[in-house]
């Protein structure tokens, strides 16, 4: 016996030493070989670890905006703080920009094709003919003292070289000269920009990236290096604001952060309404009327004011300018602060926005606040413009344009109302919890559309929602293969961006709420998430790591599956046997027939999926006293047997074709019309990931079997589903023609 172990553990010592290792790696590996490793900065529960760290940067910027030439200029001094335990020689600044200069790489990295007749201003904007001069025009980089730095523009990127290295603990002063020309967001597209209107000779500007920005130094990559192309996002940090922005007189300016000079800028009714807006909690407060606006649309003022706009713990900072706009407000209470929700909007918005921007912007702020952080800031605002959703601390950019006489149909009020709680919801996720867009735009666009439909079915009665139940992600997941990629993929390199990176995400995550963890441990986990890394720097192991630390399920076969590999739910009943306990005077000469995978299309024969041929009979027999092994005791056989007459056993095959693990969620219909629903967790299928039996039992008799009855599990193939096999519309069948998919 000793020399029979010994020759095993020879073999596998040579199998190891040789470096062939195990190939298989199931399902339910553990994903922790493929995570980051934990150390003191980020631990192994997903949390902050004692020794984390994030740098700051605070900024005090003047900005002007010239209505005549479309020119935007400013100058900037940055206070950059190292709280890192590195010494820095030289810093990077974001000039996101420069995506819009004639040399952009942008333009050079897109593919193209012609065909036979082509949109001239698609093929302008696909090929890059066009006039416009785009991108920083760098005028002055100089230290504390006026002393020029030296710096390199690498693209959207700028180093600036230090006379010494910057210290932990230690700060630095710089100061930044620029300017822009505003781009025609009509013309060119872009997040930032202006939009024209013929009608009236006037400009509404909504103005992002316009700024030189601090890059991201962090404890995971240390500066962030890859170049901004256009689709991944920003890596941003945390820092104060002290911003004056000068615009033509008769504008309305909306902003990050709080307006310091009200009584500066606003008229005195308009001031009085501004501090009636601060306690009307039941409905907003026009501050600026459409009268208003228009009469501004018409006088043009040729002097200018400033607005002062100051913001703490953001991690950007945008605005929108035009004598155009209306702007309302109205408060909102979230915890122990009062926020004001508040919307901006040129006439051309009107009435869809008068009635339900602000009111979308506070449904917002309520439902998010609930599942992550109570909302923080002191404003929360939405700006129309034409065809664009975008965020940024405290403010957003959003569509939803009714006709031109005022009218619009639901469909384009439930856009509107969608698109404004998404972006007003991108404060939460990554404006506060600040993840790295630039990276993974799932972390941001993924989790945020999660909490935007829990908005959307919460606040709001029978919102058709698009994004979030499990049934509107099937189309995507039957794709081919080569189509798609992982949720976790770089930003750059997704392909069907809206199906990848916020339809799937936002559904697997409702799946995990709904089917596997359920609403009230997903809620504490997912909070718990926000809490600790709001205002830091989640990255995707901080996520995973989280959810199960928080929750005590282990979850690393639903990130595997959802968010690392294409595979999809396709769950079969392959096989039905019905089974009665046989007793001591029945004959086995009518044994139930086993019905067969092949009998699934042989509708017109005997040999259909069904409970005709009633059940097999099988027996108990008195227990073996080997199966007691060193027990003295024994079981009562006759007692077991008794509880077993009278029931029904139905034993179940699943087939898994799609290769996405799942939960198992069966509807049993009985004889009497009743149901009963069984859940099984998804780890059924840890030793056979391709098909599983299971055996259920009942006191009354079944004739009907369906998984996943309520179409909450992404199964792409409900046809076989059921048992016995029908011809009627399945739910998915009938989710499809409801929904028009």
């Amino acid at each position: 016996m000793k020399k029979s172990i010994l020759s095993v553990i020879t073999v596998f010592m040579l199998h190891f030493a040789m470096g062939q290792e195990p190939q298989w790696k199931g399902k339910f590996e553990q994903l922790g070989p493929e995570l980051p490793t934990p150390n003191e900065y980020r631990t192994g529960s997903g949390a902050p670890g004692k020794a984390y760290w994030q740098q700051k940067a605070d900024y005090n910027i003047e900005v002007e905006i010239n209505d005549t030439n479309q020119r935007l200029t400013g100058k900037e001094t940055i206070t950059y703080y190292n709280n890192s335990p590195d010494a820095l020689s030289y810093l990077w600044v974001q000039l996101d920009q420069n995506v819009r200069e004639r040399e952009t790489n942008t333009l050079k990295t897109r593919t193209s094709a012609l065909r036979d007749s082509l949109p001239a201003k698609m093929a302008a904007q696909g090929l890059g003919f066009t006039d416009y001069d785009g991108g920083f025009k760098i005028t002055s980089v100089t230290d504390a003292s006026g002393k020029t730095l030296p710096y390199i523009i690498n693209k959207t990127m700028m180093r600036i070289d230090l006379a010494k290295p910057l210290r932990t603990g230690e700060q630095f002063v710089l100061n930044i000269g620029w300017y822009y020309n505003v781009n025609d967001r009509m013309e060119i597209g872009g997040r930032g920009g202006y939009e024209y209107f013929p009608e009236d000779d006037n400009y509404v500007y909504t103005i992002a990236q316009w700024y030189p920005r601090m890059a991201v130094y962090d404890d995971y990559e240390g500066w962030q290096n890859k170049q901004f192309l256009g689709r991944g996002e920003f890596a941003l940090t945390f820092g104060d604001y002290k911003v004056k922005i000068t615009v033509p007189e008769d504008h309305i300016v909306a902003s990050t952060g709080w307006l310091q000079n009200a009584r500066e800028v606003l008229s005195k009714k308009q001031l009085e309404r501004f501090e009636q807006a601060k306690t009307s909690f039941d409905k907003p407060v026009i501050i600026v009327t459409q009268e208003e606006a228009i009469a501004n649309e018409k006088n043009k003022s040729t002097k200018t004011s400033t607005w002062e706009y100051h913001a703490e713990n953001v991690r950007d900072f945008a605005f929108a300018t035009s004598r155009k706009f209306i702007w309302d407000a109205q408060a909102v209470k979230i915890g122990n602060k009062t926020p004001l929700a508040m919307s901006y909007y040129p006439k051309e918005g009107n009435l869809l926005w008068e009635q339900e921007s602000t009111k979308a912007v506070k449904n917002t702020l309520e439902v998010y606040s609930k599942y992550t952080i109570d909302y923080p800031y002191p404003v929360a605002i939405s700006v129309h413009a034409a065809s664009i959703g975008m965020e940024y601390p405290m403010i957003c950019f959003n569509f939803g344009r009714p006709n031109k006489d005022g009218s619009f149909s639901d469909r384009t009020k439930y856009r509107m109302i969608g698109v404004i709680i998404h972006e007003v919801g991108h404060n939460f996720f990554p404006m506060i919890i600040n993840s790295d867009e630039r990276q993974w735009t799932w972390m941001d666009e993924g989790l945020n559309t999660f909490v935007q439909y829990r908005t959307e079915q919460e606040a709001y009665e029978n919102f058709p929602s698009r994004r979030g139940p499990a049934s509107g992600i099937v189309p995507y997941m039957k794709m081919d293969k080569e189509r798609i990629r992982p949720i976790m993929t770089n930003s750059e390199q997704i392909r069907q961006f809206g199906w990848n990176a916020y339809a799937k995400p936002a559904t697997a995550l409702n799946i995990l709420r709904e089917t596997v963890m359920g609403p009230e441990l997903f809620d504490k986990a997912f909070k718990e998430y926000a809490q600790r890394w709001a205002f830091r720097h989640p990255k995707p192991a901080d996520f995973f790591r989280t959810m199960e630390d928080a929750s005590a399920v282990d979850l690393d076969w639903f990130w595997k599956g959802w968010f690392y590999t294409v595979d999809n739910v396709d769950v079969g009943i392959e096989e039905v046997k019905w089974f009665t306990m046989r007793s001591e005077e029945a004959s086995i000469e009518n044994k139930g027939k086993k019905v067969k995978k092949g009998d699934l299309n042989t509708q017109a024969s005997n040999e259909m999926m069904d409970f005709s041929n009633g059940p097999e009979p099988f027996s108990l027999i008195e227990t073996d006293p080997r199966y007691y092994g060193e027990f003295r005791n024994r079981v009562d056989d006759k007692a077991i047997m008794k509880k077993f007459e009278d029931k029904n056993f139905y034993q179940v095959k699943f087939a898994n074709k799609g290769g996405l693990v799942t939960p198992l969620i069966v509807e049993f219909t009985f004889n009497d019309g009743s149901k009963q629903t069984e859940k099984i967790p998804a780890e059924i299928w840890r030793y056979n990931e391709q098909e599983v039996t299971k055996v259920f039992a009942f006191d009354k008799e079944v004739t009907n079997i369906v998984f996943d009855p309520g179409a909450e599990t992404a199964d792409t193939n409900a046809d076989d589903n059921v048992f016995p096999r029908k011809t009627q519309p399945s739910k998915f069948d009938e989710f499809k023609e409801k929904s028009g998919r």
